[in-house]
């Protein structure tokens, strides 16, 4: 059993560490890839993968796959990284990996999700070399389109495997691994087996311009929207809450308003706002709940709406089952299944029809100044990930 241990010799020299590097110093900045995939592709290719590049309106996209027959192991995950920020802010330069005297690996897209990547390949590579015959395939679906929109990358991907999964009558994806970080204090406590749905909406208030010395004048949308705002932090959005999933939330993430002088009061107003909604209710329940409560207040207003994301709910199976035996015997640890956090491109690779967990690194840095990973993870990532192939592929 491999346990948490302090950083030794064998850290420095980890096969995962080095492809982790390598991949850190590409400034795959969303969507950009910068030859990451390329990288991988060349690994994967060494071990008789065979490569299907899905490129797509400047977004870079691989299908790559291993064997015949057989239930399909699929490894997914994301090249492309979010901005660094001020680059001055980082103790190092975020694109140059770092390895700091706490024992952290630093870099942008350490956590999120890089060195996931390397530990899915060397994993695979390690797995290849113990049975050269496994019994059924190994996929990769790698993007360099999740930070960003996410409308070239995954979801092209996966409208491709869906018209050859209709033509072939069989799964393209049996179980899938996306190697977003899950984790929450320590690698393997939190497994991500669903995500809550995204809606999104620019909901603009419309009223009277005029002087704000004359109230008998004027309609204030910014009165109108504080009061609609009020009404839907108030509401509940699900009839019947699940144990499963959090309940749904409603946040308001941007406001504009006013012309920037203080006597006037302006015509129209507007907001951001999200939805993370889950099984329990739809985005398009939300949607006429809240057209709606802006017919009961007798408010004008306009709405765009945005749906970003499905929820999804994998089914509780053999992949669950091997996971969380994997993270016992690897690391001690029970694992909790959660449904928590954003969205992931598992929302897209879910509509397959295949079991689909998160597995990652510790997510307390990602997106941030200094984000990074523990460097004693490395191993013990990659020992989880080939400890699933050994399960559900020999």
């Amino acid at each position: 059993m491999m346990n948490y241990m302090p950083i030794t010799e064998s850290h420095m020299d980890c096969p995962v560490r080095k492809l982790a590097e390598e991949l850190i110093r590409r400034e795959s900045v969303t969507p950009e890839d910068k030859g990451c995939i390329t990288l991988i592709g060349d690994r994967l290719e060494a071990q008789g993968f065979q490569l299907e590049r899905m490129d797509q309106n400047g977004v870079t996209n691989l299908w790559a796959t291993l064997g015949e027959k057989g239930p399909t192991f699929c490894f997914a995950g994301h090249t492309d990284v979010v901005p660094v920020g001020d680059p001055g802010a980082w103790s190092s330069h975020p694109f140059e990996p770092t390895v700091t005297n706490s024992g952290y690996l630093r870099g942008r897209g350490a956590a999120d999700m890089k060195s996931s990547l390397a530990a899915m390949v060397v994993a695979v590579e390690d797995f290849i070399e113990s049975h050269q015959k496994p019994n059924g395939r190994i996929a990769f679906l790698l993007t360099s389109d999740e930070e960003g929109p996410a409308t070239d990358g995954t979801v092209a991907v996966v409208e491709e495997l869906k018209r050859r999964q209709t033509r072939q009558q069989h799964p393209e994806i049996d179980y899938c691994i996306v190697g977003e970080p899950s984790s929450k204090n320590q690698l393997g406590d939190v497994v991500r087996i669903g995500r809550r749905g995204s809606l999104n909406a620019e909901i603009t208030v419309h009223g009277t311009q005029g002087h704000v010395a004359y109230p008998e004048l004027v309609e204030n949308p910014i009165h109108r929207m504080s009061t609609l705002i009020t009404k839907l932090v108030e509401m509940t959005w699900d009839e019947s809450p699940n144990s499963i999933f959090p309940p749904t939330s409603f946040q308001v993430s941007n406001v504009k308003g006013g012309s920037g002088a203080t006597n006037v009061v302006p015509g129209t107003t507007s907001f951001l706002c999200n939805w993370r909604f889950s099984t329990s209710t739809d985005a398009q329940k939300i949607q006429k709940t809240t057209e709606h409560l802006l017919n009961i207040l007798g408010f004008t207003a306009s709405i765009e709406w945005t749906l970003s994301g499905q929820p999804f709910l994998t089914e509780q199976g053999r992949l669950t089952k091997a996971t969380i035996e994997v993270i016992k015997e690897e690391t001690a640890i029970n694992a909790e299944l959660s449904t928590g956090g954003g969205t992931s491109d598992g929302r897209f690779i879910a509509k397959l029809g295949c079991q689909l967990i998160e597995l990652g690194p510790v997510n307390r840095s990602i997106h941030k100044i200094d984000e990074e990973v523990l460097l004693s993870d490395l191993p013990v990532l990659k020992a989880l990930y080939q400890g699933l192939l050994e399960k559900l592929l020999t």
